[in-house]
């Protein structure tokens, strides 16, 4: 199975400290290491990573981790980085035609997610996100985390300002090319590039199904205070 990784963005709650999110160190090792070790994990090793903000940098520091881990990683340029993270999923399209993990370069999950979800049955028009029930995790940022209110195991919404909610997204996502579809028809009809925008699509259709992590670990490190509370499970588990 292929891997998805959206490393485009600038991160702009460290900017004033790093020049490359992907590249914060947690506890001595790259964000971005720190994920693909964790897909390898699930027994995954083919790799296509889009890059934007500052990525020669990043494909620069991903080439070396290709050599060190002999892994195969394809490498998708997107030049519209600054707009939302469903265009750097939209343009991997022509280079993903079955189904195929997608990751966020800045989320560090335990691997047994990616084991349970990448064996789960998936139909030609469906995605499947792993998501955390548990509304009181401490590790959530709740003003930043995306919310999804779901009914009987499929997604009814999603968004960082829902009301009404049942659980959050953790950024982990099983896709079908369906996915693709989803994005084109959200960014020309909504003017929505989110990631969140082609869920929805699927979510009207019925299309878009939850699975849930149970208390595994997950963490959304964007910010310095979600970097120490990564650091200190992180290290609880060495």
């Amino acid at each position: 199975m292929k891997c998805l990784i959206i490393a485009a963005g600038m991160g702009t709650r460290f900017s004033q400290e790093y020049d490359s999110k992907p590249l914060i160190p947690v506890l001595g090792k790259p964000l971005i290491e720190r994920v693909i070790c964790s897909v390898m994990e699930a027994e995954i090793s083919d790799f296509y990573i889009v890059t934007g903000y500052n990525g020669e940098k990043v494909r620069k520091f991903l080439g070396s981790i290709a050599r060190s881990y002999q892994i195969n990683i394809t490498h998708i340029i997107n030049e519209e980085w600054e707009k939302g993270n469903g265009l750097s999923v939209f343009k991997a399209e022509d280079m993903l035609d079955g189904n195929f993990i997608l990751l966020m370069s800045d989320h560090l999950f335990d691997s047994s997610i990616l084991n349970s979800l990448k064996n789960e049955k998936l139909s030609n028009s469906e995605i499947m996100l792993a998501v955390d029930s548990n509304l009181n995790n401490p590790l959530i940022d709740i003003e930043d985390v995306t919310k999804v209110e779901t009914s009987n195991n499929k997604i009814v919404n999603i968004g960082k300002d829902l009301k009404s909610y049942d659980c959050f997204d953790t950024g982990i996502f099983l896709c079908s090319p369906a996915i693709f579809q989803a994005l084109r028809e959200s960014i020309t009809r909504r003017d929505d590039t989110s990631l969140s925008g082609g869920v929805k699509r699927l979510a009207e259709k019925g299309s878009a199904r939850t699975f849930d992590i149970g208390n595994r670990f997950w963490i959304d490190v964007d910010d310095t205070n979600a970097l120490k509370k990564a650091e200190n499970v992180l290290s609880k588990n060495r």
